[in-house]
């Protein structure tokens, strides 16, 4: 069992990148566009992973190979990227190795093709137990599906007890049905009161040590999801806003911007896993409170989205969803799908959205016209964008406090101190200095300029 699990962090270990080849089958209702966005996410995948894709073998097909998943010539086309022998032998002499198969049987000449051999297979589909062990049998190398490469980086990335815990158990959930028997086999006889008379396999041992594992993880993450849930009932009176979208539309340097904090930022997918929670600043009365949330992407494990269900509660709960689309990704409508899908299997596409096209700053003039005619309530920006930013979080005060005036203040020399409290509570439009004090020019809530009129008052 530990070596299974393991078996992709070696695979990535050290300084060189080792050579990857992706396979994907394109099924029926797969448009071209749909299975090249595809494989192209899942080499961005491969890179965050630490592999280094080096080829592509597609096939059309009406479904999966039951055995192999692809036909006998992609198979082949496939050995050549990786130097195997193509073929999956159908019967095996009993005691004989995989690797060492019956003379009697056909072997195929298969073609160098490419200089530098992969090492890994990636397949863009979640493959069962057969058609794993059959493909490595057929390439001689690891094969890894997308959901492995997926829960890989959600297992490097998770930073928490709570995002490792919940990494742990979709692994495990992940794994257990993928056991195979040792090539020892045998049997653990164990005695006594409810023995199980011939033993218990070493089989059946691994996936009842993986059953009792998961009771334990989920035992741990119920008193951990407790205190999260006591720390939102606290923050319940607070206005909450939740950062929602797909991974790398740009959430965690939305919220860098809009809190003024050092949240983790980085140009990769799966970069940020855990909940964080921080004041808009500057700060208004009440607090607006915002929220960054784990990413969403296409195929994203059932298991997953099950173990990281307490984490996207966030989201439900929250007043306000702020649902970020990379607007330079030629596939941005289905990563708007997809999240969608999402926020309504956790319950959360009740909760009143604004649609933000991020990243519009890579986006060229004419294609900004035609996203405006085609989300004509989005709001168009670039987190990296100081006016854009500003813009948006004028528009969050006056949705939470009420619409936003202007008025000026004048702070006599002797009550200064106020003057950076105006700073922090309200946006400072102009300040000039006289004999009469401070002169502010201010853009906030109506409430909030009455109680600043009456505090000088």
């Amino acid at each position: 069992m530990i070596e299974e699990a393991g078996r992709i962090s070696r695979l990535t270990e050290g300084a060189v990148r080792p050579p990857a080849v992706v396979v994907a089958v394109q099924l029926p209702g797969v448009s071209d566009d749909e299975l090249a966005s595809s494989i192209a996410e899942l080499e961005r995948l491969a890179s965050t992973l630490g592999l280094d894709v080096v080829g592509r073998v597609t096939q059309r097909r009406a479904k999966l190979a039951p055995g192999v998943v692809l036909g006998e010539g992609k198979l082949v086309e496939l050995a050549r990227w990786t130097g195997g022998t193509g073929v999956v032998p159908t019967y095996q002499k009993p005691g004989s190795h995989r690797d060492d198969p019956d003379p009697l049987d056909e072997q195929p000449v298969v073609e160098e093709v490419a200089e530098r051999k992969a090492k890994v297979v990636l397949v863009d589909h979640e493959l069962s137990p057969t058609q794993s062990h059959n493909l490595e049998v057929a390439t001689g190398v690891d094969v890894i599906d997308r959901t492995s490469v997926i829960l890989e980086i959600f297992h490097r990335h998770a930073k928490t007890r709570e995002a490792r815990l919940q990494v742990e158990v979709a692994r495990l959930r992940y794994l257990a049905p993928r056991l195979r028997a040792s090539s020892g086999g045998g049997d653990r006889v164990r005695g006594g009161i409810g023995g199980k008379g011939a033993g218990e396999s070493a089989l059946e041992l691994d996936r009842r040590r993986i059953r009792d594992r998961i009771a334990e993880l989920k035992d741990e993450l119920s008193r951990i999801e407790g205190g999260s849930k006591i720390r939102r009932e606290r923050r319940s009176g607070l206005p909450t806003v939740a950062l929602v979208g797909y991974t790398n539309a740009g959430k965690s340097s939305l919220m860098r911007a809009l809190t003024s904090t050092d949240v983790y930022v980085a140009d990769k997918l799966f970069a940020t896993l855990d909940t964080t929670v921080r004041r808009l600043v500057p700060p208004t009365e009440p607090p607006v409170l915002v929220t960054d949330t784990v990413g969403f992407i296409k195929k994203l494990p059932h298991d997953l989205v099950a173990s990281f269900r307490s984490t996207l509660d966030e989201a439900g709960d929250a007043d306000l969803l702020l649902h970020l689309v990379d607007a330079s990704d030629p596939a941005h409508a289905d990563q708007l799908a997809v999240t969608r899908d999402v926020l309504a299997e956790i319950g959360a596409d009740a909760s009143p959205t604004w649609l933000l096209l991020n990243k519009i700053d890579r986006v060229d003039p004419d294609e900004r016209v035609r996203l405006a005619d085609r989300y004509p309530a989005a709001l168009q920006l670039s987190a990296k964008s100081a006016a854009d930013v500003a813009t948006l979080r004028e528009r969050l005060i006056e949705h939470f406090s009420g619409k936003l005036e202007e008025a000026e203040l004048v702070v006599p020399w002797s009550h200064q101190r106020l003057v950076h409290a105006i700073h922090e509570r309200a946006t400072v439009l102009a300040e000039t200095h006289d004999e009469a004090g401070t002169r502010l020019v201010i853009r906030a809530p109506a409430s909030l300029i009455a109680e600043l009129t009456a505090s000088l008052a």
